[in-house]
């Protein structure tokens, strides 16, 4: 797999073409990776508002791909905006252009069961190798069961998940979809559903709820993650919610947490960032000012005044662009911001036990046959790069 992209991320310039891979540094800009590189900095200027703010997404410590050829040339660059969007910048004759394409992934799913020796968290990463894996199963119990009080040597634990590979190594946050503990010969079960985590009896485990930042707004853009554009023949991404109000309008903290950013960012003009429990944050952008004394470090609480609505940055009116992000994956806001009972019901809880009977069944086969990682069972091809323009495969949901 590895191979057959190499080699069609080759075929534009030829063999002899040299494969680098590095990480963004924290403080880059895809301006300042322009100038770095050579890159004539029209190039971003010319880009249109959505491409502008999606180059401001891209994340420290991401792993991206550039192709030069023998006299050190860049030719071509992959720098993955989320998990499913990248910027591809290429050379074209004398010009460079850019354009947006879904990563190329497969997406492996695997399960396991291990004794506890230390901590669930030590004993995953001792396993698998993966904090990531165990950050997440941490989180998924986090509102259930206490580790350090509950939990003895000799104890169980069992994991479903999937995860994504990308140029042959994991790419992102592996996804728990179902994972068990036995303590004290008592088995408690977690499972996601609806992106969310549910006990057995389809109780929500995560507490984390929002508002929404200006009450009453009307809503004028829409998350969408990848979705191609029959028109304009290309890929298009908006990584939050743009809810139209007058300039001046008071926006407000969705959620109780800390600031963790207040300042200007790119695109998307003067921005705050909060940090909540459970590995959310919420994203605030465009704002004409900041309220007095919201800063980093500034501990807020749910509906307090942090700024208010404008038209900084790259927007064609006043507008707050809201973003939700979980352990920096950038998902949906309406589907957290909602009054939710803490049960399910109705044809809803009748579709997660019907699923979570099948996890269930899914895991106990799994204590049976003692499987330890990294013991995968399924692999789905998603997407392929071609030399010119994109198709897409749709692989299995599992």
């Amino acid at each position: 797999m590895r191979f057959f992209l190499i080699a069609l991320f080759l075929s534009v310039c030829g063999w002899s073409a040299m494969l680098e891979e590095a990480k963004w540094k924290s403080g880059e800009t895809l301006l300042t990776f322009f100038e770095k590189n050579n890159i004539p900095q029209k190039l971003y200027y010319d880009l249109d508002r959505e491409t502008k703010e999606l180059a401001d997404e891209i994340i420290a410590g991401v792993t991206y791909y550039t192709l030069k050829d023998e006299e050190g040339d860049l030719r071509q660059v992959l720098i993955p905006i989320n998990e499913e969007l990248q910027i591809h910048i290429y050379k074209k004759g004398d010009r460079y252009a850019l354009d947006l394409l879904p990563i190329e992934y497969t997406k492996r799913r695997g399960s396991f069961v291990i004794e506890i020796e230390r901590s669930p968290y030590q004993d995953i990463v001792a396993k698998t190798g993966s904090v990531k894996l165990a950050n997440e199963f941490v989180a998924a119990f986090k509102n259930s069961i206490d580790f350090r009080t509950s939990l003895r040597k000799g104890d169980k634990i069992a994991l479903v998940y999937t995860e994504k590979i990308r140029m042959g190594k994991v790419f992102g946050s592996p996804v728990i979809e179902a994972a068990m503990v036995e303590t004290g010969g008592k088995r408690h079960y977690v499972y996601l559903f609806d992106g969310r985590y549910y006990d057995e009896k389809g109780r929500e485990l995560e507490s984390f709820l929002l508002k929404r930042p200006v009450p009453n707004a009307r809503i004028t853009s829409k998350f969408t993650l990848r979705r191609y554009h029959p028109v304009l023949k290309r890929y298009r991404a908006h990584l939050g919610v743009d809810f139209g109000a007058r300039k001046g309008t008071p926006v407000r903290a969705a959620g109780s947490g800390r600031v963790v950013f207040a300042g200007r960012k790119g695109g998307y003009g003067n921005v705050v960032i909060i940090r909540h429990k459970d590995g959310y944050k919420t994203l605030y952008a465009h704002l004409s000012k900041f309220r007095r004394g919201i800063r980093r470090g500034k501990r807020v609480k749910q509906g307090q005044i942090i700024g208010y609505v404008g038209s900084t940055g790259l927007s064609s009116g006043p507008h707050l662009h809201f973003g939700l992000y979980k352990n920096n994956r950038p998902i949906n806001p309406l589907k957290v911001v909602r009054i939710t009972k803490s049960r399910l019901y109705g044809k809803k809880r009748k579709k997660f036990l019907k699923l979570s009977k099948r996890y269930k069944e899914e895991i106990e086969r799994t204590i049976i046959a003692k499987k330890e990682p990294p013991r995968y069972e399924e692999f789905d091809f998603v997407v392929s790069l071609k030399k010119s323009g994109v198709s897409e495969t749709e692989g299995n949901d599992g």
